[in-house]
């Protein structure tokens, strides 16, 4: 987590020596804090009140925590953020049950997106958040109640595991006991006990600090690709070639990265096969597909590199490509290619063929980060 913040602040982190939350301007600055207020919870389980009033007590247990103050300038910052957009999709996502309680099921994952939105578009910032940055906070907020529900899950192991690699667990546990300390109710204590038993769980499987250490990329990625049940399992690496699957916004800068790295490689381009066949990006792009896998499939049977260039923007597209691609024994390297938003969009526009800004913003809301979980190996590029 070196460095993730690339001389990026969020504003408003409490600082020695009184380690005050600025309450009052955090929710002057930040309009998602203050709606905030207008969401109830289950009293059972939040008798503090609503969102924001639980959400002012999280960050006020998290300052007054030593092991929050202690950590490097940075991670103090990264760790209030996540804190703060922890809940931030409870408006969103609670809706009062028809036995009377109040729920908001999914609002850890769709809080990383949304938080991701906030982050990289500025909202209240004094700048976006640099890519490492906004996506340790995302992780966070995806993976703050994993502390609580762990041994619950059918395979905590893999529960675990399959977390290290995009969340620094001890911060999540931290965030987790801020979340606990911030709340009234009465298994409170049962709670901190769960975050306790998380933090002993993952330094015996090696993941509380840094992600599980598999026996090598190819063993991570056929422990998650083909859900090997023992992460120890060393599989033997059969792959024979290699192919680049690009990830990215139209405008990100996909094919300046292809053609600085790898001009000589031949190219599967989506945008390119929708000019042959005059597919517009917002009509149907079954043809588009199709026409792109046939060709992949050519040099899949040869098992020549290639690079796979589209936006693939969400894990599950790009999780049948790999599977197609995996299917002839190809390693697969996930490049991921980033630029500012206001940046992305100034280029789309400059493009001959541009992409409508509904069909962009459509993609942007859709947007997963491609992870380590998901391949032999994942690049991040962006500009700073």
């Amino acid at each position: 987590m070196e460095n993730v913040g690339e001389g990026w602040r969020f504003p408003h982190i409490p600082q020695p020596p009184e380690w005050t939350v600025e309450w009052e301007a955090i929710a002057a600055r930040f309009a998602w804090v203050r709606a905030l207020a207008e969401t109830p919870q289950e009293p059972a389980h939040h008798a503090e009140g609503d969102v924001a009033t639980h959400t002012r007590k999280v960050v006020e247990a998290l300052a007054g925590m030593e092991a929050w103050r202690a950590l490097p300038a940075d991670e103090r910052g990264i760790t209030f953020a996540a804190a703060l957009l922890h809940d931030v999709a409870k408006p969103a996502r609670t809706r009062v049950e028809p036995d009377g309680r109040i729920t908001s099921p999914g609002h850890a994952r769709l809080g990383e997106r949304l938080a991701r939105a906030i982050l990289w578009g500025g909202d209240g910032l004094d700048a976006p958040a640099p890519l490492p940055a906004r996506e340790t906070i995302c992780a966070l907020v995806r993976f703050h109640g994993l502390p609580l529900w762990l041994l619950d899950k059918a395979d905590p192991v893999r529960a675990a595991v399959e977390a290290s690699p995009r969340a620094r667990l001890d911060l999540v546990a931290l965030v987790a006991e801020a979340d606990v300390r911030g709340r009234i109710a009465a298994d409170r204590d049962a709670l901190l006990e769960r975050v306790a038993l998380f933090r002993a769980f993952c330094e015996e499987w090696g993941c509380l600090r840094a992600p599980y250490a598999f026996a090598s990329d190819h063993a991570r990625f056929v422990y998650f690709h083909e859900r090997k049940a023992d992460p120890a399992y060393a599989a033997y690496d059969d792959t024979t070639f290699e192919v680049i699957l690009m990830s990215g916004l139209p405008g990100a800068g996909k094919d300046t990265w292809i053609a600085r790295n790898h001009p000589d490689l031949p190219v599967v381009s989506l945008d390119r096969i929708r000019r042959e066949l005059k597919v517009a990006p917002d009509e149907d792009q079954g043809a588009v597909a199709q026409a792109a896998k046939a060709r992949a499939r050519e040099l899949l049977r040869r098992h020549e590199p290639f690079i796979w260039n589209a936006t693939n923007v969400t894990r599950a597209l790009r999780g049948q490509l790999v599977d197609l691609f995996a299917s002839y024994g190809a390693r697969v390297r996930i490049v991921y290619v980033e630029a500012p938003h206001a940046e992305l969009l100034r280029r789309n526009e400059r493009r001959e063929a541009s992409v409508p800004g509904p069909v962009i913003a459509k993609l942007a809301r859709k947007l997963e980060i491609p992870d380590l979980t998901e391949a032999q190996t994942v690049e991040w590029v962006w500009e700073e």
